[in-house]
């Protein structure tokens, strides 16, 4: 180990993934000396990422880059990285809404934004997505407020709640809110034969498909489909001939390798009752809809930010199989998500536009937590 090589690093808790941050100055310019650090610092590729500080799962290897912004109205750009924990490989394909959720936090602990209180509003700039996420961090006394009472499925405790809003979030990564045109699309699936699935870019890129299509229930927990190869095999196949007809992949079989972050899957089905990880009883008249993600070709333990804002977005446009899904009755401005870890509640303001409709902002709430700044070596 070279000490010299020492980088200052920042360990946080942003929503429901925990993430490594960093001011971009303090990285390499080129790309695949960064990448190789990154990988190096999270000990990737290695299931246990043993020798770094990764934590063995897709929502525990994550990075928010940061730096002040030049652009005008933006107060910090932010780029993220997925990095892979069994393969070397970083994916900067689509953004991490849990892991912006400390963007805003980070940008004031280091000084790249005047505190003002009782709330701080933060501009930040996404790289990934060339769109503009606002963040309203709570400040008391100067300092950034993380306790407080308010709770989040899939995070134990309380802490101050952080308004996430995503402005404009149409064609984060495909420039369209529907990449293909249309509100639905039957994929061929080799083996399986066809589904049909709803592509909707808001925030980040989805592919939607409606749980029965698949086989499944909607309400299963992450350990039943990760503990089915052959499930995970079909989700993965289904996301892929997505992501080949979006024309991020050569094939699909090689979507894991070339764009294992998106389009994210999601399954969809109407509410239902279930019980959560937590053995906490859900009840389908507590939620709009019953979900569930995959990250990484892993289910995401929770709900994925981005991934709440686009359902949300999915939601209100007329003949997705995720509008079909939805419980009748929703308010589009408090859509209740049933997720493995919980509820998950996500807004959406929306105008109707040559009989589809145009998404003028998401948003939801999150929390976060710095849990540790020093210096890493890679």
């Amino acid at each position: 180990m070279d000490r010299a090589n020492a980088v200052p690093c920042t360990v946080m808790r942003g929503g429901t993934s925990k993430g490594l941050y960093f001011l971009k100055k303090d990285l390499p310019e080129d790309g695949q000396q960064r990448d190789a650090l990154l990988m190096r610092i999270m000990g990737s590729p290695d299931p246990k990422q043993i020798d770094g500080l990764g934590g063995a799962a897709s929502v525990t290897s994550k990075v928010a880059i940061v730096s002040r912004s030049e652009r005008p109205g933006v107060d910090v750009d932010y780029t993220f990285a997925q990095v892979a924990v069994d393969k070397p490989l970083v994916s900067y394909k689509g953004n991490c809404g849990n892991i912006s959720s400390g963007v805003g936090p980070f940008a004031l602990e280091k000084g790249l934004v005047n505190p003002k209180e009782p709330v701080t509003t933060v501009r930040i700039y996404n790289t990934n997505t060339d769109k503009v996420i606002e963040a309203q961090v709570q400040v008391e006394n100067g300092r950034v407020k993380y306790d407080g009472d308010f709770a989040i499925a899939g995070v134990p405790g309380t802490a101050a709640p952080i308004k996430l809003s995503f402005i404009d979030p149409m064609g984060s990564v495909t420039g369209k809110l529907l990449p293909t045109g249309n509100a639905s699309d039957v994929l061929d699936i080799p083996g399986f034969g066809q589904v049909e699935v709803s592509i909707v870019d808001a925030a980040n890129p989805l592919v939607f498909v409606p749980a029965a299509a698949a086989g499944l229930s909607g309400t299963e927990l992450p350990a039943q489909i990760d503990g089915n190869p052959e499930m995970l095999r079909l989700l993965e196949t289904v996301r892929g001939a997505a992501a080949l007809k979006l024309g991020f992949v050569s094939s699909i079989e090689r979507s894991a390798w070339e764009s294992p972050a998106v389009p994210k899957m999601t399954i969809v089905a109407e509410p239902k009752d279930y019980e959560a990880t937590s053995g906490a009883a859900i009840s389908r008249d507590q939620i709009d809809l019953t979900a569930r993600m995959m990250s990484m070709q892993k289910t995401h333990p929770t709900y994925a930010m981005t991934g709440a804002m686009c359902t949300a977005a999915a939601a209100v446009i007329p003949g997705t199989v995720v509008n079909r899904a939805l419980r009748a009755d929703a308010d589009p401005e408090r859509l209740r998500i049933g997720h493995p870890g919980g509820i998950l509640e996500a807004g959406v303001e929306f105008e109707p536009e040559n009989g589809s409709v145009r998404i003028v902002k998401t948003s939801g709430y999150r929390t976060a937590h710095l849990l540790m700044e020093g210096k890493t070596y890679g």
